[in-house]
């Protein structure tokens, strides 16, 4: 190996015979003479640097032709890798070669092996047996997570330096490197390590003319995160969906998917899903991302014809949406009109108060009181009576959809005459398009259904045949899902928390589920689940059933 001497301040031709005498450093010879001549490699790589920052790729390649070749070189040299500082400075001129919307075959040629590079250098497939990195103590696994940590680091250092010091912004970060920069990093998304330079580029500060980091980049820390393969900082993730609207929109489908196609969730399976998504906290923080969210929840549930796990859904996003709202930080909280802006404030006050916060001897009163307040928002003319108005405040009460179920509990169990408001409820909830002579029939036969029920609500020694003139009434008005699944809820309620209702409630479940009404009574049990659980509700009989109910439908499944 050649001794060290006095060397050319700036001769491309020179390096790049030593890189090609270097090779990957397979030998001690020629290790020993990579780290003799190491700081001087580092001056020279500081001054190419400095003069690429002034250049596109393709000047940059025309006025230095073994620029690539001396790079690339370098770049598989564990010896010259390894040090952080060449690292760095290796990284800043390929980053100043990269074109992040390439004019022609150069810049495309180019572009590609850059990024051939960076997977090289964030793969251990190629090192294995490299005896520089067993001299060095390190498995392959070992010295390439040290690489990728060492190249995040001084891209973070320098991000945020430079950047983001509100004062200026050098000119190898002006929009268009820090554009280049987010596609550079996009085969670094999936590397663990490699968070840190993810998270500094997300919250790098905007330059007020349009987004500056890469579609591409955004997209694929979109889909990282929703694969589970790179973790990120929650304000950061918030962060990414104000500015890339697709990941939130591919956030929130995703969880609709995962729901709808496994029905069988309990309670607290599913809230457990809703919470780990982010999604109420980052709509409580922002009213922007909750109106996006919820415009979502209604196409589907539209094009869905009301599906009721998705109104399930709704119902628990919106619990945990309104704890995080309630008990998130006090300093600029929305209010509640800024996330429901076209429901009059007394129903939506009486709505999102939640079941467990009112003493359940109020209930009755409570509910009349909803009834009254929608019946006036949905029929006044001058305001709520068109036919947006009328699905605005549907769409409410599907978000609060814990009143209706304790209103069809109510319509069982009570005492008391059945109730004209509550039918009224129920019918509006299941059937909110309905007009005013549909809805009348509705009604009246829900009410012969409700008394009949009620009739047999305290009988002990209940069989198939007593729910027979019930069940054949509910059949014959059911021609729309809304309608079956308004009965059904009913018939429920019945099975639950009458004293006969368990001896017959797998027959009877049975002779409702018939058709595509499976996932509905999946739903209405999730439902009934979450209300024994959590109001206080300490009925052990209507525990059983509802379990017995349960494994009767996931068998059936």
């Amino acid at each position: 190996m050649a001794q060290q001497s006095t060397i050319p301040a700036f001769c491309l031709e020179y390096w790049q015979n030593k890189a090609v005498e270097w090779g990957q450093a397979t030998t001690l010879a020629s290790q020993q003479d990579v780290c003799l001549h190491l700081q001087q490699l580092k001056d020279f790589l500081q001054q190419i640097f400095q003069k690429l920052q002034h250049m596109n790729t393709t000047a940059a390649i025309k006025t230095f032709p073994l620029v690539g070749q001396l790079l690339g070189r370098l770049c598989w040299n564990p010896c010259v890798v390894a040090d952080e500082e060449s690292q760095r400075t290796l990284l800043q001129c390929l980053w100043c070669l990269y074109s992040a919307e390439p004019q022609n075959a150069i810049e495309l040629k180019a572009n590609d092996w850059i990024q051939s590079l960076i997977r090289h250098l964030i793969s251990d497939s190629e090192t294995e047996n490299n005896s520089f990195i067993q001299i060095l103590g390190y498995t392959s696994e070992e010295y390439h997570s040290n690489v990728v940590k060492c190249m995040v680091s001084s891209l973070v250092t320098e991000l945020r330096e430079s950047c983001c010091n509100g004062i200026h912004m050098p000119k190898r970060f002006t929009p268009d490197r820090l554009h280049s920069l987010s596609v550079f990093c996009i085969p670094l998304v999936t590397c663990s390590e490699a968070a840190p330079l993810i998270e500094a580029l997300l919250t790098c500060c905007e330059s007020g003319s349009g987004e500056t980091l890469s579609a591409d980049f955004l997209k694929a820390v979109g889909t990282a995160l929703l694969q589970k393969k790179i973790g990120l900082q929650e304000t950061v993730i918030i962060g990414l969906w104000l500015r890339y609207l697709p990941s939130l929109e591919n956030v929130t489908l995703h969880l609709i998917e995962t729901v709808v196609s496994i029905p069988h969730f309990s309670p607290q399976e599913m809230e457990s899903l809703i919470n780990d998504s982010l999604l109420p906290k980052a709509s409580a923080r922002h009213p922007h991302i909750f109106m996006i969210v919820d415009t979502i929840f209604r196409n589907i549930l539209l094009e869905s014809d009301g599906n009721l796990l998705v109104q399930t859904l709704m119902q628990m996003f919106t619990r945990s949406f309104i704890q995080a709202l309630l008990f998130g930080e006090a300093q600029d909280k929305p209010p509640l009109k800024a996330f429901f802006p076209h429901n009059p404030q007394p129903l939506l006050m009486a709505l999102l108060k939640h079941p467990s916060d009112v003493p359940s001897q109020v209930w009755p009163q409570h509910l009349l009181c909803i009834v009254e307040t929608l019946k006036v928002a949905v029929e006044d003319k001058d305001n709520g009576g068109s036919q947006r108005g009328l699905f605005e405040n549907w769409f409410l009460l599907v978000h609060c959809g814990d009143w209706v179920d304790i209103a069809a509990q109510q319509l069982i169990a009570s005492k008391a005459e059945t109730s004209e408001a509550l039918l009224w409820l129920l019918a509006f909830y299941h059937h909110p398009n309905n007009e005013n002579q549909q809805r009348t029939k509705l009604l009246a036969v829900a009410r012969k259904v409700c008394d009949h029920l009620k009739v047999l609500f305290s009988s002990t020694t209940l069989s198939l045949s007593h729910l027979q003139t019930s069940l054949d009434l509910a059949e014959a008005n059911s021609e729309e899902s809304g309608s079956k699944y308004l009965f059904n809820q009913l018939f429920l309620n019945f099975l639950l928390f009458s004293a006969g209702g368990q001896v017959i409630a797998k027959d009877a479940v049975h002779l409702m589920t018939h058709g595509n009404l499976l996932n509905g009574i999946s739903a209405m049990l999730a439902g009934a689940e979450h209300r024994l659980n959590s109001y206080g509700l300490m009925d052990y009989k209507a525990h059983r059933t509802l379990k017995l109910l349960q494994e009767h439908l996931k068998r059936k499944a």
